[in-house]
């Protein structure tokens, strides 16, 4: 026998064998038929009776005032190194919020205990996001038969042991269940946060919250030390215009009481010469903390990170309640599908025992 005819006596078989498998099923319509109805009822109760669960997301890029200095930096210190020259000094400083950091920073602790213990306006009332979050999972309810824990009331600070404690949990809870934070593209730096629970305005209240928390913490971390200069500069330029208007006033106090001094008498013209050559030197010394401070203040606006918001969460959130007509549709064929794999496993299970010689 040749071998294209072995190959269409197998194809044969294989046609004859599917005829038959789809036969045996088609005989099973019935059975099939009240899979799919049961399957279609059960999908259909679930989507009723579970929980909706609301996803905000948030998605922001940072926008670090003066990197491309930095990288001008690290591109000529690099090329320094080439040369054997270490240019160390000159190496950007704005690593914080690089790579993955950004990420491990928003869900820190810290991060997360400041977000919950943070008052916003939720339904018209203003209200910590930690109690909301209670009222969100039903916790009052579980903890009934707690007395320290059902009538506890959450402060805006950290050091209570109980509401530390409670804090510890809902972190870890919040991390493994509710959170999440991505990179979807690898190529640039736009982050998406993604905060889903029960109750929608709590999940678009708390990515917003979180943003806002961790803009304000790291604008004041990389801003710290040109703020702490602006303010020194501010206090000396206020401190010596006091001097200024100080002896200002003093040569008109000597001017006044010596209105026309005997040209004579040199001693007279003292006292007003001393105050000229204050209000010389401090208008001197004023002008130059003034250009000082304008130069602080331009270093502080280009030191000064801004968080891009890109899109923001907008009622009606995202959920994933199930429709009827989809609850009802995906049963059914998933009940069918079940019903046919299972009659295919056994007929097959029957053949091989019945083929089985022992």
């Amino acid at each position: 026998m040749s071998q294209g005819q072995r190959d269409d006596i197998n194809l044969k078989e294989l046609i004859v064998k599917i005829k038959g498998w789809v036969g045996y099923l088609v005989r099973k319509w019935l059975l099939i038929l009240g899979a799919g109805v049961v399957g279609s009822i059960l999908i259909l109760v679930l989507s009723l009776t579970k929980t909706t669960h609301y996803t905000a997301k948030l998605s922001f890029v940072l926008d670090e005032q003066g990197s491309s200095s930095g990288g001008a930096l690290g591109a000529a210190a690099s090329i320094a190194a080439q040369f054997g020259l270490n240019l160390g000094g000159l190496s950007s400083t704005g690593g914080f919020f690089q790579g993955e950091n950004i990420i491990e920073f928003l869900k820190s602790r810290s991060m997360i205990d400041q977000t919950l213990l943070s008052e916003v306006d939720l339904d018209g009332k203003k209200d910590l996001l930690v109690n909301q979050y209670i009222r969100c999972y039903g916790l009052r309810e579980k903890w009934s038969e707690k007395p320290h824990l059902r009538d506890l009331e959450f402060k805006d600070t950290i050091g209570i042991y109980t509401q530390d404690s409670l804090m510890a949990v809902f972190y870890k809870s919040i991390l493994k269940r509710d959170l999440k934070i991505s990179k979807p593209d690898k190529k640039n730096n736009i982050l998406v946060v993604e905060m889903e629970t029960p109750d929608e305005a709590f999940s678009k209240a708390f990515v917003e919250t979180l943003i806002e928390t961790a803009s304000d913490f790291y604008i004041r971390t990389r801003t710290q030390k040109a703020a702490e200069n602006l303010a020194v500069l501010t206090h000396q330029v206020d401190s010596v215009r006091k001097e200024l208007d100080a002896a200002i006033g003093g040569v008109a106090a000597a001017t006044d009481a010596n209105p026309n001094p005997n040209r004579a008498l040199q001693s007279l013209r003292v006292g007003s010469q001393r105050k000229t050559v204050d209000v010389q030197a401090n208008t001197a010394i004023l002008t130059e903390l003034v250009k000082n401070q304008e130069l602080a203040k331009i270093t502080l606006r280009n030191e000064k990170p801004v968080i891009q918001i890109l899109d923001k969460p907008i009622l009606p959130l995202e959920d994933d309640k199930i429709k009827p007509a989809t609850a009802l549709i995906a049963g059914f064929l998933l009940g069918a599908f079940l019903t046919c794999v299972i009659l295919t496993f056994r007929r097959a299970y029957v053949s091989i025992m019945e083929a089985d010689p022992s």
